[in-house]
């Protein structure tokens, strides 16, 4: 029987694929905690999602970005190797911004009133689509640089 995972990915890469699968179906089930109505766990789980999904970054895959893409970025961007996982890092970049934005609206008064938004769902759901688009873009990032032969 095979590996759930290829045998030259890093095990690290494993985890960190596994990591964000795992966070963005815990956002999905944050959904779901706002839609019955349990707005205080629905607020702890996603503000947590946000927050533990930092070091994840900052830790485990910007580094390798900066090792094995940004190298490439003025010569191959065209490439999928390389034009994918900076999409992924720019729309990550993006989302945990925006994810603290929400947190700080939602749970503090730190935000000028003319800065805050009154929609939490369109706010919520436009991070949860951009969320999503990152875990997607990081898997095929995986798939790019683990899975021999893969190209797009």
């Amino acid at each position: 029987m095979g590996s759930l995972f290829p045998a030259d990915a890093p095990a690290i890469s494993d985890v960190l694929a596994v990591a964000e699968v795992a966070l963005g179906a815990l956002l999905i089930g944050g959904l779901v905690l706002a839609r019955t109505g349990h707005i205080r766990a629905h607020r702890a789980l996603q503000s947590s999602i946000v927050l533990v999904n930092i070091p994840l970054v900052l830790y485990g895959m910007l580094p390798n970005y900066v090792e094995y893409v940004l190298p490439n970025l003025g010569t191959q961007l065209a490439q999928a190797a390389t034009w994918v996982p900076t999409f992924m890092l720019v729309a990550g970049a993006l989302a945990e911004v925006f994810g603290v934005y929400i947190i700080l609206v939602a749970g503090t008064d730190w935000i000028p009133s003319r800065f805050r938004f009154r929609s939490y769902k369109l706010w919520m759901r436009t991070e949860l689509a951009l969320w999503w688009s990152v875990v997607a873009a990081g898997l095929v990032t995986y798939w790019l640089f683990f899975v021999p032969g893969a190209a797009l």
